[in-house]
């Protein structure tokens, strides 16, 4: 790294520029943020490996989707709840780039993970009589280690490029945690080739995938409709829908995040919208996963009652 990373120990995390009693304040909302995180998608990683009814192609890829979801929180959260409590915003190079890195790869692989999903609800809905036969396990395995090995290989490339960029003094990152883009405003170096491989790779994690769901969805649309039942449409509908709501939640804001021309006047907006990702979409999952899906409850029903017999 040479000795423009050696002059610069540590790195000042901006944040928001808050009163040290409303710092104690949020650390306290963050912390059960981040409690209920872990016992939500916990749970649902408990569920889907005790019940043998829910291993299947879809629960499989959710139990995928819940560790992504404490991960993703817990590479950022640890650090910004110690610089609240000790009221200071300091972070050591080293410990940026691992952020960086981890917040990366766990939100690319989440992407994926997210396309593969709406892969298998196509297959479930539109070929239902060959989808044991498509959906196989090696299959699922194949696309759940492509997910995680194309998810951290576009976050090692960000962390190879930002470990060429050289740094002066101790640069104040407008930021909560290390992330790619704030970080870099502050390089006292040419970024150009950064930017161009977050555009390069928002592309292929971003729009590709979304593009795919898209069509996937029309299809699933299609065949829908054809139904004649109202019920029959109602339940298959059901299976589809909390899916779209974690869609369009995580690819919406990732999008405006990476994709929007930045002209340093959303600084304060992609902050607020950061949080969204490390508290309240890891909640957001297991929520819509669990109170929508009938499978999920009657499976947390069963584990109650075994308990009490127990």
């Amino acid at each position: 790294m040479g000795d423009n990373q050696s002059g610069v120990p540590e790195l000042i995390l901006v944040g928001f520029l808050l009163s040290a009693d409303m710092e104690v304040l949020l650390c306290c909302v963050f912390s059960l943020l981040y409690v209920s995180n872990m016992l939500a998608n916990g749970m649902i990683l408990g569920l889907i490996w005790l019940d043998v009814r829910l291993h299947t192609p879809m629960y499989f890829f959710l139990s995928h989707l819940a560790i992504i979801d404490i991960s993703y929180a817990s590479s950022n959260l640890p650090k910004l709840l110690e610089n609240l409590v000790k009221h200071k915003k300091m972070i050591s190079y080293v410990s940026c780039a691992a952020q960086l890195f981890f917040y990366l790869g766990f939100a690319c692989t989440e992407c994926l993970i997210l396309v593969v999903m709406s892969y298998d609800r196509y297959v479930a809905i539109c070929h239902p009589l060959h989808y044991m036969v498509i959906m196989t396990w090696r299959l699922c395995t194949v696309l759940a280690i492509t997910s995680w090995a194309s998810g951290f290989s576009v976050a090692l490339g960000d962390l190879i490029l930002f470990l060429r960029v050289p740094y002066c003094g101790f640069p104040e990152v407008n930021h909560i945690f290390c992330e790619i883009i704030a970080v870099l405003k502050v390089a006292c170096g040419d970024t150009w080739i950064n930017k161009f491989f977050i555009l390069s790779c928002g592309a292929f994690i971003l729009v590709g995938p979304l593009s795919l769901m898209l069509v996937s969805y029309m299809r699933i649309v299609l065949t829908i409709l054809k139904i004649k039942s109202k019920e029959g449409r109602r339940k298959v509908f059901s299976t589809c829908s909390s899916h779209l709501c974690v869609v369009g939640f995580y690819f919406g804001i990732a999008m405006i995040i990476y994709m929007v021309p930045d002209d340093g006047h959303w600084d304060e907006q992609k902050k607020v919208l950061t949080l969204f990702y490390i508290f309240f979409n890891p909640l957001l999952n297991p929520l819509i996963y669990s109170l929508r899906n009938a499978q999920m409850k009657a499976a947390f029903n069963r584990a109650v009652q075994k308990q009490r017999t127990s």
